[in-house]
């Protein structure tokens, strides 16, 4: 089959499309499905730039996205017969035999959920990560409630447009910053109750406007560096503060955290990947079937900016790398 292959650690002149052998089953729960698209993020840049979890695997096969079409199943799966289509999270971190820029993966069964039936299969395949890490960071650690206010920041991201949908579904009302009007213009779409655009006005300002000088009770940031820091005062006294990004303690200060007794989280959605957690890969698999449901009843959408044919995986992270991309990007290949 035809693979996008990671050489070497670097720029993204070090993925080349190759020939590869298919993959096989090993497994009674495993899936082989031929991929119709698979999702770009930016952990894939990340570890093309720094290198992969397992660096003794080399060559690798990025992309932790992917959605397609079920060619065969192992003897014990009972949920997905030939035929299925389906999206999902898994592979991609560097470990041979995995990820999904290619034309064909295997998947344990547990991670996979039937592809929403409204979704081209490039839109489902830029979904699964941003999904699960929204859902995490807003519903399990931020533990958001109905009433509640949140802030959410870049919420034209790829992370953030789904976070804004998702706070709504559960009933809380929704701040997020911007760096653009078009920008702007997505984020009320979607349904964000105060769009900040950050670089005309100041944030915690605007926040202590809203709330009544009282914080909003979570804030969530997708950017981290400065802005992780720089969320401390939008977020009121005992509220909760979710980062996606290790703090860098040069850029900052936890004082004002401390002083107004926040609770801080940290969330990585590839955890249960990295450390072999079947529970948690599963409970990842019910987060997308849920999701795929509110994306046929309409109350959930992925905004797709760009796709990109398989061989053309170093242009899209060339993409991902200048920081200005609203919602996801996708490979596409096996097109019928």
């Amino acid at each position: 089959m035809q693979a996008i292959l990671m050489t070497q650690a670097g720029s993204p002149e070090v993925l080349t499309l190759q020939e590869i052998p298919e993959p096989t089953l090993t497994h009674p729960q495993q899936l082989l499905i031929r991929l119709h698209g698979a999702g770009v993020n930016p952990i894939d840049t990340k570890l093309r730039q720094r290198g992969t979890f397992y660096p003794d695997q080399m060559p690798a096969v990025l992309g932790c996205d992917g959605a397609g079409v079920v060619e065969a199943v192992g003897a014990g799966v009972t949920g997905f017969a030939p035929g299925d289509e389906v999206y999902f999270c898994a592979g991609g971190l560097g470990k041979q035999g995995t990820g999904n820029y290619a034309e064909y993966a295997v998947v344990e069964e547990h991670y996979v959920a039937p592809k929403p039936r409204s979704l081209s299969f490039a839109e489902a395949a830029a979904a699964p990560l941003v999904l699960i890490t929204a859902w995490e960071a807003l519903y399990d650690r931020g533990r958001l409630e109905s009433g509640q206010k949140v802030l959410i920041h870049a919420g034209a991201g790829g992370v953030g447009h789904v976070a804004i949908q998702l706070a709504k579904l559960k009933g809380a009302q929704v701040a997020t910053t911007v760096s653009s009007p078009d920008k702007e213009r997505l984020v009320r779409q979607l349904g964000a109750d105060l769009p900040i655009l950050y670089t005309q006005g100041n944030v915690t300002s605007m926040i202590e406007e809203w709330t009544g000088g009282q914080g909003v009770d979570l804030g969530f940031d997708t950017v981290g560096g400065k802005v992780f820091y720089e969320t401390f005062p939008c977020v009121k006294i005992y509220g909760d503060v979710v980062t996606l990004l290790e703090p860098n303690y040069q850029q900052g200060s936890l004082k004002v955290a401390r002083q107004r007794n926040h609770r801080i989280s940290l969330e990585l959605m590839l955890t249960p990947m990295l450390q072999g957690l079947v529970e948690a890969q599963r409970y990842h698999g019910d987060i997308l079937k849920q999701c795929g449901e509110w994306f046929d009843q309409g109350r959930l959408r992925l905004h797709l900016s760009q796709t990109f044919p398989l061989a053309e995986a170093a242009a899209a992270h060339q993409a991902i790398e200048t920081g200005s991309t609203m919602g996801k990007i996708a490979l596409t290949l096996n097109v019928v």
